[in-house]
This record gives structure tokens, sequence and C-alpha cells, in this order.
């Protein structure tokens, strides 16, 4: 057999698929259903103009990323590289995996933008950007688009405390580029056996101004807005306006309900956490998708059953477990990738070194999020918190200590 020279290979691999024309491939693109657009050049070739709504794959990459961008393997597909040779060796590829109908784009982009079609350059990393996160980048389910979607998110942490510090510095870390972070209290030497946000040289200074510290050494770019107040409602719906998702980290119940009742007035998913001695959960409140804390817990306890936040004590390293999975949680929500906990309950027994999961159900008689969020009035509590503890007993995971 002789040997086969590279142009007739092309020529025979063009054979075996089906073209298009840019010409046609604008007529899809401007469909009711237009077909999924695949741009199979690198990444220095699609930083100078694109296809509008085509998703990148480098070609190198495209086996094993095509899933998660297309996972009907009838849906239909125009993939397209420069001048069209590297997407007709990818529509056979993808033909091979299964994919009935598949079509490269001839020409390429080289003739779309020749015939004057519609191109736009797109947003992409820094240099700088691109090694920090290149790790986030190379995960099909985040790559470069995520970690952009990340960098223009906002986050709310209720607290600088036990749950608020990983999950502050874990979200900075991630490119989160905006954190609010509110709290009202000092450093204080005993917060620094769980308060991995702070250290000794800051004890006496406000959490907000040695969480910021402690975030921007973690990454720089992160903008961080401050709030060195107390929520209550008279200033709930200025303060969480605005942000994406809220990380609750709060350690007494009136927050709690009040933050609750805010977030579905205000249609701002909560993540929230708990920890208590060696006992931690953590679960999503999306506002009427899921329960709300209402429908698990219809009003706060009595004073005398809630414990003091410094009685109640609570294992250093616990607060790092369950803040790690809020923050997890958090990206989650901005991406829109994998299951939330919304619905579930996931918890935590550090001694037997267990997670279990509770199912959890709106309540149709919720006080609050069964009714319009115009009718939702917000109610400030009295601060059970700072009660003393008559009957420990009684308590749960649910009176964390942060």
């Amino acid at each position: 057999m002789g040997v086969v020279s590279p142009r007739d290979h092309l020529a025979a691999v063009k054979q075996q698929i089906r073209q298009i024309s840019a010409d046609r491939a604008a007529e899809l693109l401007a469909s009711d259903a237009a077909p999924a657009f695949i741009d199979v050049r690198e990444r220095d070739e699609y930083e100078q103009g694109f296809i509008p709504g085509a998703r990148h794959i480098p070609r190198g990459n495209l086996e094993s990323r095509i899933e998660q961008h297309v996972s009907d393997r009838e849906a239909p597909i125009v993939i397209y590289c420069a001048a069209g040779n590297r997407s007709a060796y990818a529509a056979k590829t993808l033909a091979e995996l299964g994919y009935a109908d598949v079509v490269s784009l001839e020409g390429g982009f080289s003739r779309w933008k020749q015939n004057g079609y519609q191109w736009r350059l797109p947003r992409a990393l820094s240099k700088e950007q691109f090694e920090r996160y290149s790790r986030h980048v190379l995960i099909p389910e985040v790559g470069e688009e995520g970690q952009l979607k990340l960098l223009d998110s906002k986050v709310l942490l209720i607290g600088a405390g036990g749950l608020g510090s990983p999950a502050a510095l874990y979200l900075a870390a991630a490119g989160v580029g905006t954190l609010g972070i509110i709290d009202g209290d000092i450093v204080d030497r005993s917060n620094l056996q769980r308060q991995i946000l702070h250290t000794e040289d800051r004890i006496g200074t406000p959490k907000v101004d040695s969480a910021e510290e402690a975030m921007k050494a973690i990454n720089p770019d992160v903008n961080i807005v401050k709030y060195t107040e107390r929520l209550d409602s008279s200033n709930v719906l200025d303060v969480i306006t605005g942000y994406d998702v809220i990380v609750d980290g709060t350690d007494n119940f009136p927050t709690r309900y009040l933050l609750n009742d805010a977030s579905l007035v205000a249609g701002i998913p909560v993540v929230h956490g708990s920890i208590y001695q060696f006992e931690g959960s953590a679960t999503v409140y999306k506002p009427f998708e899921g329960p709300c804390y209402r429908c698990q817990y219809p009003e706060p306890p009595p004073p005398e059953l809630a414990p003091s936040c410094a009685e109640g004590g609570v294992l250093g390293v616990l607060p790092g477990v369950i803040g790690t999975i809020q923050a997890t949680e958090a990206i989650k929500l901005l991406l829109g990738i994998g299951e939330p906990l919304i619905g579930r309950q996931l918890r935590y027994d550090a001694l037997a070194m267990e997670f279990f999961e509770l199912k959890m159900r709106r309540d149709p008689h919720c006080p609050v999020c069964s009714k319009d969020p115009s009718e939702i009035e917000f109610i400030d509590y009295e601060q059970f918190c700072a009660m003393p503890a008559r009957a420990a007993t009684a308590t749960t995971i649910e009176e964390a200590v942060a």
C-alpha cells in the first residue's frame, strides 16, 4: 500500500463528512433551533474573534470535553476552525463518537469573516489571571468562561467568624470578584482557635479589617466590601441587595430569621451553615425553589433554650469543614453546575467521622415562603445568643457557635 500524502488524507476525510457554507451556517445560527457551534481552534486564535454563541473547545480537548458541552448525540452541531481543515477531522471524530448530526464549516472562520457575518472578540483572562486560575480553567465544568463568571460574581459573607473564615479564604482564592463581609465585632484571642482569618497581631482589630487583610494576601485583585455593623430590619435589604449568593455564618437566631426573610424578598439564595461542639450542618435555601429556614423552624426557641455562644463550645477544626462546604455550594450556585444542597441538609459528626443527609420539603403553610414576597415583614427578635444557657440539653447543631 502506498504512502498517502496529508493533502490526500484530508481530501478523503472531507469526503466522509458533511460540510456547509458560511451562508448556510449563518441561516442556521439565526434560526429558532440553532445548532451548537463548536470552535476547535487554539486559544490564541479564538482570542482574535469567534462566531457569536460558539463554544470554545480546542481540537486537542475535543474528545474529552464535548460531552460536557453537548450531551445529546442527536443534537445538530456546526464545528469550525480557521480554514475548515481541523474541523473536518473534528467532525469525523465526533461521528465516530456517535454524534449523528455534525457538519464542518467550509472555509472556517476566515470564510465567515470574508462573507461579512457578525463575529465578536471574546473577553479573556489576562496572562496573570490565566496563570492564577489555570487549575479552574482545566476543569470542563468551569473553564475560562466559568472563571470569568466567578470574577463577575458577588458573594456576601454574614460573619467573619468560624464559618466565615474558611469560606472567605476559599472564595477569595477562587476569584469571586466581589466579596462583601459584615461583622461588627473585633478580633479576640478566643477567636483564634477556629477563626483562621485572624492572627495574634490583629487582636483588637475590627474583624472586617482583619478579614480584608487576609483575603487580599491570598488574592489582591478581589474587591472587598466591608460592613462594620450588625444586620437588623432597618438595613438588611440595603446590605444584601445586589449580591448573587449569601453565605450565612451567623452565630445567633435573630440574624438567621431576619436573613431568611430578607433573602426571600430579595430573591437571593443563602448557603447556610451551623456548628455545635462536634457536629455541623450545611444546606442551601433557594427562594421559592426549596424550603426556607422557617419551613424547618417556624419561630425561634424561647431564650432559655438557646445557649450562650461562649458556653456551647466548638471543636476548632469543625468550622473549617462546614465553611469549606459552604464555599463549594456558593461556587456551584454561581456557575450553575452540579446539584446544590437545595432541599437537602448535609450533617457531619466529627467524632464518628460520618456524613449523612436529611431530605427537607417546603412547608405549604410556612409563615413566610408561602406568601407573596411583598407580604413578608421583617422582625427584630431578641438577641437569644446573649442569653445564658439554662437548658443546653435541648439544643441541637442548629444552635451554632461560629
